[in-house]
């Protein structure tokens, strides 16, 4: 019997899908485990490989099969599946191996030599490497604008966000922009008036290693497909046979890296329950990195700051740090949701969050769209965090723009993922309380089913099965609403 194209198309798949696997935990030994001497070997395999993946991708006998398969009498299902399979092909089919070929040794050049200089404040050090990543950026960013219409910024974010507009963002971001500031600083009075105890340390790094893993265990990772290692900047990787997350610690506060934790296990926990049965297609994968980013945001902030689940893990941190008088719930409630305009992203508060994102978002726009150069950074971040959030960060670079590994290998359009995923999140909790009115108390008491079985139900068995406007409607019975996140941001800190 003759194979169908589609059938065809499954095969050639799978095969790039085993390539990715292999990438992927290349790259995240490279962040994570391998010695200094090894990264412009790793770099040069990664880049092979790399043009492995592009060109089986660019074969043109691909682009005949395609066509067949267009023609060809498949379910509902399979027509996805195609669907999400001519995204990655036209994608690549646009970009020449040489340019990818580039681009992966200039982010790992760069993304290697930022360790260093981050630690040591050196911008120029940096920018000697990182304007070689913006000019293949924008090359890219140039051609994929070329075939899409879309304005060059637009083509590389629809990378991460596929379908999302600058005119969509601005009209979300700037709605923040109207009242995040106050609500900031409402907050910030009100918690003037209020008493907080810092958790004394110091705290060792394997106690807070094991508090870590119990609280995993407590989130329902798997632990027989994924683990957990320590980065300079904590993320997930790998598969989802084989979730690699990271975090990273300080003796003189737990609450970073636990809450760290967290975060990234909510991305592990998309991955682990993503169809077994498609894994290895692009339908089986994840819908988007904001989607990704509201699972763990979903985690991080609407489940791992309350106050219900600090009960919950509160016994756990008493066992691996020791009794103290911070730890009380309400305390840990009051820590967790301490309102603070600071220099860091990852260690920002869940209000002031948002005016990272955007501050990041309105530089990589300007600078991918050719508004400004890679040298204008430093002054454009300084003004901005003054304007947003008051904070000073004048030749301070280690915690201003050079804190983030995003941009070193030339991930430009991912930013924005992260207020999307917290605008995703809330909207998810929002209609998850609508069913369960005695949430709060479920998840004191140890039940966390209702979060994830709707989690899974809704975001996490359909992947990429709809587009991301269809899976967040079907999931929450309507479109992308904001209202939900400030909503909550306002139940929360002044309720």
């Amino acid at each position: 019997m003759n194979q169908s194209a589609y059938q065809a198309l499954l095969a050639t798949f799978t095969r790039i899908y085993r390539y990715e696997h292999l990438m992927a935990l290349a790259g995240w030994d490279q962040a994570a485990m391998m010695p200094e001497g090894g990264n412009d070997a790793r770099g040069a395999a990664m880049a092979e490989l790399g043009v492995l993946i592009h060109n089986t991708l660019t074969d043109p006998a691909l682009a005949n099969t395609i066509a067949a398969a267009k023609t060809e009498n498949l379910s509902a299902d399979e027509q996805a599946s195609l669907r999400e399979m001519v995204r990655q092909w036209e994608h690549a089919n646009l970009l020449p191996a040489q340019l990818v070929e580039a681009k992966t040794l200039a982010g790992s050049h760069c993304s290697h030599a930022w360790r260093t200089q981050r630690a040591n404040n050196d911008w120029d050090g940096f920018l000697a490497n990182f304007r070689e990543v913006v000019r293949l950026a924008r090359e890219e960013a140039q051609l994929l604008s070329k075939h899409s219409g879309l304005t060059p910024y637009e083509a590389l974010m629809n990378k991460y966000e596929p379908g999302m507009t600058c005119a969509e963002l601005d009209r979300i971001f700037g709605d923040v922009k109207q009242w995040l500031p106050d609500l900031i600083q409402q907050v910030m009075a009100k918690q003037a008036q209020e008493s907080t105890l810092a958790a004394q340390g110091p705290f060792s790094i394997a106690a807070q290693r094991e508090l870590g893993l119990d609280v995993m265990q407590k989130l329902g990772f798997d632990f027989t497909r994924g683990r957990l290692d320590v980065s300079h900047h904590p993320f997930c990787g790998g598969v989802p046979e084989d979730v690699r997350i990271t975090t990273r610690y300080t003796e003189d506060d737990f609450t970073q890296s636990m809450m760290g934790i967290v975060h990234e296990t909510g991305h592990a926990r998309y991955e682990q329950n993503l169809p077994s049965a498609t894994a290895h297609l692009p339908v089986g994968r994840a819908r988007s990195m904001a989607v990704h980013e509201s699972q763990s945001l979903a985690f991080e902030m609407q489940l791992g700051r309350s106050p219900a689940f600090l009960a919950l893990i509160q016994p756990l941190i008493t066992q691996h740090l020791g009794e103290q008088a911070a730890f009380s719930v309400e305390n840990l409630a009051k820590i967790y949701t301490r309102v603070k305009p600071d220099f860091i992203r990852v260690d920002a508060d869940e209000l002031t969050y948002p005016a990272h994102v955007i501050l990041r978002y309105e530089i990589e726009r300007a600078l991918i769209d050719g508004e400004i150069e890679a040298d204008d950074i430093p002054t454009l971040w300084e003004q901005k965090m003054q304007q947003y959030l008051g904070v000073d960060t004048r030749g301070n670079y280690k915690n201003g723009c050079l804190q983030d590994i995003h941009w070193t290998d030339g991930s430009f359009g991912y930013f924005p993922s992260y207020t999307l995923g917290a605008m995703y999140a809330a909207q998810y909790f929002a209609k998850i309380r609508q069913q369960f009115a005695d949430l709060d108390q479920r998840v004191a008491a140890g039940d966390l089913a209702p979060i994830f079985d709707w989690l899974n139900e809704h975001i996490w068995s359909q992947a990429s099965r709809w587009e991301t406007g269809e899976l967040i409607t079907r999931a929450t019975g309507e479109a992308l609403n904001p209202a939900y996140f400030k909503a909550h941001l306002v139940q929360r800190y002044l309720g």
